[in-house]
């Protein structure tokens, strides 16, 4: 998953971290791990989740 485009996709929408995370149901923890680049590949569930709060295709987030 590509970190810059989940970055610009929460500064796109206005959220904090800690609002993404209310709103996609996924854990702060791994949401900075993605964000740092401790997580190279998030599990399909969680892409899709971070998808669909961005509004955007699965295979956006990932090419």
């Amino acid at each position: 998953m590509r970190k810059r485009k989940l970055y610009n996709g929460l500064k796109k929408l206005g959220l904090s971290q800690d609002d993404f995370t209310r709103k996609t149901n996924v854990p702060y923890t791994t949401l900075i791990k993605i964000e740092t680049g401790v997580i190279k590949k998030p599990s399909v569930f969680v892409v899709n989740k971070i998808a669909k709060a961005l509004n955007v295709a699965i295979v956006d987030l990932i090419k």
